[in-house]
């Protein structure tokens, strides 16, 4: 007994001086105290034993409030927010902003997919040291102090207090910030994009730096399994993913626009991605709401995106800009349409997840549909546009070159394995069909002229000039070069963008009206021109003037270039 008198002095006198100046000592005393008082407490056979013990329990008391003060003050000395470059550098290089900038503030361009998400899967990111590891046995022999004294409450709030606020710092030092519905209904298309990119960054560091280090120091610290760490981890996360989460909620319920797709790809990709993480950080029962939120917001990104396929094709079908193409060119929708769907397959991979998880259905038929909508509701549209025009020939033109386009893109992208070969046949011979009714409109009335038939005359004879009169055929020269001087002006203003369908549309008109000319000055040349020169030629053009005019067709040359 005497031995414990006397120790319990020297724990009194170690406990006295604070932990301050040795704090391993000071715990050693607490423990010393607290064996002493175990002692006292079963053996109360002297008198004296009483108020010993009410001393040594009153002197634990204010051992374990002066440790509470001392784990306050260590935790909030050592808890300091991350800087960014601190987090940047925990990344693996390919995603550092050195080398990730390009993609840093644009959400709606691509990485090629499926290349990007096997070189992360390989990639290691270092978790950021939160707490200097030689202060954290010190924490954790406090905490064990004083749950052992049933401060289990205190120490728990501390911890969560301090650290929670930190990590939200840490994230607002980052850029996160909680916005909501409305406010990204205001923001600019080009600000939101940025901020989409970069909120990409952000949810993937903060998942597997930050979370999985405050995991990391929670278990250290309290080095238990119990359920109250659980509930003290979520604790200190709870805000931070709300805030987190909070931008891609109000993402997902705003207004849905086409360029938005691309965006919410992304972001579905990302959620997907860190899935399997944020189940096994977020995997206890204290942390089910924050594993819901963030199921919750990955099954809303894939409803949005999907809605927002429909609503694409419908604005497609159902666009109305009065936007004129006068030289019947491609149009700009087309353009737009078709860069939309080549978007689409370089998120392939993606789009194959998103229908297998919320669809249960083949992705590649999946969207192989989805292209076919989108490209026949483009078709249906150009057809209304198409009837904008007063020139029929023009109609056939604009027609021919749109349809063209979006054949010869599908066959230069992925779209075409899905789409298929006879998609793509079909698809050209409706091309080839404009460019026959073009070729019928624009050029029929004036082979009228070079033909023998055209007199009323009943057919040609033997006698090649049977039938025509000299004046009959200078009127036929005259109407042929005024109406071939009008196609000249007005189509050479008209725009075949395509080299080669351009190329092959004038060698289809040449092919039928070079011959038929040649032919009729053969016949009725000199009839009317024998001697003549200068201004009396009925016959102003030949083969070779017509042949090199035929070539400045399909130009977009301006009335002004003609002249020239």
């Amino acid at each position: 007994m005497l031995a414990q008198f006397d120790l319990t002095r020297k724990a009194e006198a170690k406990i006295l001086r604070g932990p301050h100046e040795d704090l391993e000592m000071y715990l050693e005393a607490i423990s010393q105290l607290r064996s002493a008082n175990r002692y006292f407490t079963g053996n109360k056979i002297f008198r004296s034993n009483e108020a010993i013990l009410t001393h040594t329990s009153n002197l634990l008391a204010k051992a374990i409030s002066k440790l509470e003060d001392e784990f306050r003050q260590l935790l909030t000395n050592y808890s300091k927010p991350v800087e960014p470059d601190r987090l940047f550098d925990c990344l693996p290089n390919s995603l550092r902003p050195s080398s990730a900038s390009s993609q840093q503030g644009d959400g709606g361009s691509k990485h090629n997919s499926d290349n990007h998400n096997k070189s992360l899967e390989a990639s290691i990111f270092i978790p950021p040291t939160l707490i200097p590891p030689r202060v954290l046995p010190l924490l954790h022999d406090l905490a064990q102090q004083m749950i052992m004294a049933g401060h289990q409450q205190q120490v728990y709030r501390i911890y969560r207090e301090t650290r929670a606020a930190v990590l939200e710092q840490s994230l607002r030092k980052l850029g996160v910030e909680r916005l909501s519905k409305d406010d990204v209904q205001k923001m600019q298309w080009e600000a939101l994009e940025a901020k989409i990119g970069n909120w990409i960054h952000y949810v993937r560091i903060a998942v597997k730096l930050l979370f999985t280090g405050e995991r990391k120091i929670c278990d250290q610290i309290f080095d238990s399994a119990d359920a109250l760490v659980d509930q003290c981890f979520a604790d200190v996360t709870s805000n931070s993913v709300s805030m987190l989460l909070s931008f891609g909620d109000a993402i997902a319920k705003s207004k849905r626009s086409p360029e938005k797709l691309f965006v919410l790809l992304d972001m579905f990709e990302i959620m997907r991605e860190l899935q399997s993480e944020i189940e096994t950080l977020f995997g206890s029962k204290a942390c089910i709401e924050m594993r819901d939120s963030a199921l919750s917001l990955t099954q809303r990104l894939a409803e949005t995106a999907q809605e927002t396929f429909v609503d694409f094709e419908e604005a497609v079908e159902k666009d109305a800009t009065k936007t004129a193409v006068l030289d019947g060119t491609v149009h700009p929708l087309t353009s737009y349409v078709i860069n939309y769907v080549k978007f689409l397959f370089d998120y392939k991979s993606t789009l194959k997840q998103l229908f297998q998880d919320f669809e249960a259905v083949d992705p590649d038929a999946q969207l192989a549909v989805i292209t076919t909508r989108i490209t026949q509701a483009l078709q249906t549209n150009l057809d209304g546009k198409s009837k904008q025009y007063k020139d029929p020939a023009l109609t056939q033109l604009f027609l021919m070159n749109n349809i063209h386009y979006i054949v010869r893109s599908v066959r230069r992208s992925e779209a075409k394995d899905l789409l298929g070969d006879d998609w793509v046949q079909i698809h050209r011979r409706i091309v080839q069909q404009h460019a026959n009714q073009y070729k019928r409109i624009s050029w029929a009335k004036i082979l009228q002229c070079l033909t023998v038939q055209a007199s009323g005359s009943g057919g040609a004879s033997a006698d090649a000039t049977c039938g025509l009169s000299k004046a009959m055929v200078k009127d036929r020269f005259k109407t042929f070069n005024i109406q071939f001087e009008e196609l000249h002006q007005r189509q050479s203003q008209w725009t075949v963008p395509d080299s080669e369908l351009r190329e092959s549309l004038r060698l289809a008109v040449a092919e039928v009206l070079l011959p038929a000319y040649r032919s009729f000055i053969k016949r009725f040349g000199p009839m009317v021109d024998n001697g003549k020169t200068g201004l009396q030629r009925s016959i102003k053009y030949t083969p070779e003037d017509l042949e090199r005019m035929l070539n400045e067709f399909f130009e977009g040359k301006t009335f002004s270039e003609q002249k020239r």
